[in-house]
């Protein structure tokens, strides 16, 4: 399992790979994780060493671009029969992955480039499907991901990001009037339109209370930030939420936050873009981004109402069902012997 970024930063495609090694373990697999960074993996983890910050897609991605990585990437998945390569476009260790030669590989994409990109992307549309045809088999997570990249790769299976269903039994006492965001204070995430809005919240709501995870600014009433969370803390405040709010401005391919915070029974409120919609479906309500008015009144009208917000805290717990870790490892197994089998012609 190959993530290009690094363990040292909470991510979605991290602890995605993260969780897929022990999964894989679960079912009688030998799995291991190369990756940036020197902690956070699971026993067993090839640390790459320090990663750098580059800004990408409205945000900043920690990879690794040292001298001497792609040889590092190739020293640590030799032996394996298969290769799993989360964004194979990424320099400079997913990118190394890529260019081993005769070994399968299986390709996953997660992101929903940026104009600047997609732009690349056409621009060097040959050397980019040049090195796709090292995969034997390529996956995306969402029906958003795999249109950015389809025309460059070929077929791409859609494979979701999953969740431990059987693994969350945390027992807290649910709030009724609290919200809880997760996410880091960049414009793509949404906090600054979440700020903006909660003073109407608290007008319509006046005991509502807004607390923030994976960020910090000066204090406000009614919010409380906790800045960085581990997974533990992330979940007990999940599960202490009524509403889960997910106000991002774009750029997002999936949500796996949603699944968290559908986990443990919130009622999602979100922002109205086509991933959000693929992971939550009707189990979530829908805002305009960036729409701070508007997202005040959706708030306003799922704290006040009980009833409502019963209702969408039902669905939650009805959708995320369909993204168990049992069926995504399932698939990711027949994807995997396929491809073995692929490079092996």
């Amino acid at each position: 399992m190959v993530s290009p970024y690094s363990l040292d930063h909470p991510g979605g495609v991290q602890a995605q790979a993260g969780l897929l090694v022990g999964w894989l373990r679960s079912e009688g697999q030998e799995a291991w994780l190369v990756a940036p960074g020197s902690k956070g993996g699971p026993e067993g983890t090839v640390y790459l060493g320090h990663a750098v910050g580059v800004r990408t897609n409205r945000s900043v991605a920690p990879v690794r671009l040292s001298r001497g990585t792609a040889a590092a990437v190739e020293k640590a998945i030799a032996g394996a029969d298969v290769v799993h390569i989360h964004e194979p476009f990424v320099p400079a260790v997913a990118l190394g992955a890529l260019r081993v030669p005769a070994i399968a590989k299986v390709g996953t994409f997660h992101a929903d480039p940026g104009r600047g990109v997609r732009f690349l992307y056409s621009l060097l549309r040959r050397r980019w499907s040049s090195l796709a045809g090292n995969l034997s088999v390529a996956t995306a997570v969402s029906p958003v991901a795999a249109e950015a990249v389809s025309s460059i790769v070929g077929p791409v299976r859609i494979i979701p990001n999953a969740i431990d269903l059987g693994e969350l039994t945390v027992q807290v006492t649910r709030h009724p009037l609290r919200v809880a965001f997760l996410g880091r204070d960049e414009p793509r995430k949404g906090l600054g339109v979440v700020l903006e809005a909660w003073p109407a919240v608290r007008h319509l709501v006046p005991g509502a209370e807004l607390v923030v995870m994976g960020s910090r600014r000066e204090a406000r009433s009614g919010v409380r930030f906790l800045g960085e969370v581990d997974d533990a803390a992330k979940m007990q405040e999940l599960a202490a939420a009524a509403v889960f709010v997910a106000p991002n401005t774009g750029g997002e391919s999936f949500g796996l936050i949603l699944l968290e915070a559908m986990a443990v029974g919130c009622a999602i409120v979100a922002s109205d873009l086509a991933s959000f919609h693929y992971v939550a479906g009707d189990a979530a309500t829908y805002s305009p981004p960036g729409d701070a008015p508007a997202l005040a009144r959706t708030l306003g009208t799922i704290l006040r109402d009980q009833d409502v917000r019963s209702e969408y805290q039902r669905r939650s717990k009805d959708r995320v069902r369909a993204f168990d870790r049992r069926q995504v490892v399932s698939d990711y197994l027949k994807v995997y012997a396929e491809a073995v089998e692929i490079a092996g012609r």
